[in-house]
């Protein structure tokens, strides 16, 4: 065990299998403590029991580290809350959470179920918000307090929410807007000393093992690929970095960047609003697809 984590205190949902499991056990092995949260759901949400969360925590107590199991859901407020003052009153603070837990109830957008989508964007996108907002309370609160804060929020999205995916329109639109959550919650939280950004971590798990079928022993998927990164993003190290994406392919590490504005701009020439078959003409320059030939030089704008 190394120290790079002393005296850290970091709650992670999702803790009791697959990447959630590898993040608790790297986050102990430089020196953390951890809760683990998980209620032993399935893949779909349903059932639960507390045996995963159990069993990463005796084998962290085992390797000489610190943890405690936490069996509430994300999707309740109550529980979240719970998770947050547990920690608290275990181990004297809290300094940094992982959003990691999730489910999966895909389908195609003209057979969705109003059930299937909310159970969906409960547990990734409330519970996310829940998360983080039931941490930064208790964050603010010790910054107006008088105390020093150096918290650290680490969420979890996807290339369904960055790029799309057919049959995923809730998975994907959830971890899309958890995209932009850890945006603004870096804007607001910098102030007082929390810092926040998300991985997006391409590893075999529950979660994407229809996706990447036989391929389970591919070592580049190997659900704990991401957890040396979590481990820095919780760490003194990376006060610098917030507000960022970073997406962990195997042994290789990228940058994602968010939306931004193509280069280029088509606007009317005398400065009023683009008529209707202008829009027609300034979309297919925009494009570069121009079906009638209509695209020209770029106009003043």
């Amino acid at each position: 065990m190394t120290s790079a984590l002393s005296g850290r205190v970091v709650l992670v949902t999702g803790g009791g299998r697959g990447i959630g499991r590898g993040h608790c056990l790297a986050l102990a092995a430089h020196g953390a403590a951890v809760v683990v949260n998980d209620p032993g759901v399935g893949r779909d949400g349903s059932a639960g029991d507390a045996g995963p969360a159990a069993d990463v925590v005796a084998e962290i107590e085992a390797a000489g580290g610190k943890a405690l199991a936490h069996t509430g859901s994300v999707s309740s407020w109550d529980d979240v809350g719970d998770m947050v003052r547990t920690a608290v009153d275990e181990f004297g603070t809290l300094t940094g959470v992982v959003n990691n837990a999730g489910i999966l109830r895909d389908s195609m957008v003209a057979t969705a179920t109003e059930a299937d989508w909310d159970a969906v964007i409960a547990v990734h996108l409330k519970g996310t918000f829940a998360v983080t907002r039931h941490a930064c309370e208790y964050w603010r609160a010790q910054y107006k307090a008088g105390n020093r804060i150096d918290a650290r929020i680490v969420n979890t999205v996807s290339g369904a929410g960055l790029w799309g995916n057919v049959g995923q329109s809730a998975y994907g639109a959830a971890k899309a807007a958890i995209a932009n959550l850890t945006v603004v919650t870096a804007m607001e939280g910098q102030r007082y000393g929390v810092v926040a950004n998300a991985i997006s971590p391409l590893a075999m798990s529950r979660m994407t093992e229809e996706v990447f079928g036989g391929r389970a022993a591919d070592p580049a998927l190997d659900p704990a690929r991401s957890s040396e990164v979590v481990a820095w993003l919780q760490s003194a190290e990376s006060a610098w970095l917030t507000g960022q994406i970073l997406r962990i392919d195997g042994h290789k590490l990228s940058r994602i960047e968010g939306y931004t504005e193509a280069p280029g701009r088509y606007a009317a020439s005398d400065g009023s609003s683009l008529t209707f078959s202008e829009v027609g003409q300034a979309v297919s320059w925009l494009y570069a697809t121009s079906p009638r030939g209509l695209a020209g030089p770029l106009p003043a704008s």
